[in-house]
């Protein structure tokens, strides 16, 4: 009776095992039926639904430098560029954590390219004392998007209907057969909206860059995983190239 109960027993415990096995392997699976794009490729975020999603990266300007005129002059082209476009777009402003790692490698190559020995100690002395600000202030950088959206025309759904779409998150292969028929000629519609918004903002003295594959692929990663990413580099991307206040 005691060999049966151990058996009993033993058996039980290897299917409490497969059963958390298999929750934490479904939990990653759930994960990412929840992330709304399917694809990045030609520099362009393709959504499971369809929609195609343009990422710009808008060099800020400082406002309150401008005279009275020139703030007047700003407002008004913001106010006739908005008035022009017949599409949504969406604003983002992202606040970050300051990554100074390239800034820091730099600074020790110079440290060994350094004869003198007197300048080798001071350089090495200046790159502790970044870090230490850094990590004290805990600085942050701030960088601004404009996403130019493509969705097909929406058919119009009850709320039940609406509430339902969210349990029908699953990508298939039909799904993505259908994206990809369609990619060409919706890419070409991106990017007459992506000209709109660029000579938009130019006229009202923004620059704009439109990020690259490599870098939207950076982005998203660094949205999905703030922690990872600060100490885990994605291979082949690199770091945008844009100033430490932009966006």
């Amino acid at each position: 009776m005691a060999k049966e109960d151990k058996k009993t027993a033993g058996s039980k415990e290897r299917k409490k095992e497969t059963t958390v096995r298999k929750r934490k392997e479904s939990k990653k699976v759930n994960t990412q039926r929840y992330i709304p794009f399917s694809e990045i490729r030609n520099d362009t975020v393709i959504l499971k639904n369809g929609g195609l999603r343009a990422v710009l990266l808008v060099e800020p300007l400082n406002f309150n430098l401008k005279s009275e005129t020139e703030q007047q002059g700003i407002i008004a082209g913001y106010e006739s560029f908005i008035n022009t476009l017949s599409f949504p777009i969406q604003i983002v402003l992202r606040s970050s954590k300051l990554n100074i790692d390239p800034y820091i490698e730099h600074i020790h190559e110079q440290v060994d390219k350094q004869k003198n020995e007197l300048l080798k100690k001071q350089t090495l002395a200046y790159s502790l004392f970044i870090e230490k600000i850094v990590e004290i202030a805990d600085i942050m950088q701030k960088r601004f998007y404009v996403i130019v959206p493509l969705d097909d025309v929406p058919k119009k759904k009850s709320p039940l209907g609406k509430f339902f779409t969210w349990f029908n998150l699953d990508d298939t292969l039909g799904k993505a057969l259908q994206r990809n028929k369609k990619f060409t000629s919706q890419v070409s519609r991106l990017k007459e909206r992506l000209d709109l918004v660029e000579t938009g903002l130019r006229n009202i003295g923004l620059t704009a860059k439109r990020l690259k594959t490599t870098e939207l692929i950076n982005l998203y990663y660094q949205i999905y995983n703030p922690d990872v990413s600060q100490t885990q580099k994605l291979p082949g991307t690199g770091e945008l190239n844009v100033e430490a206040n932009v966006l």
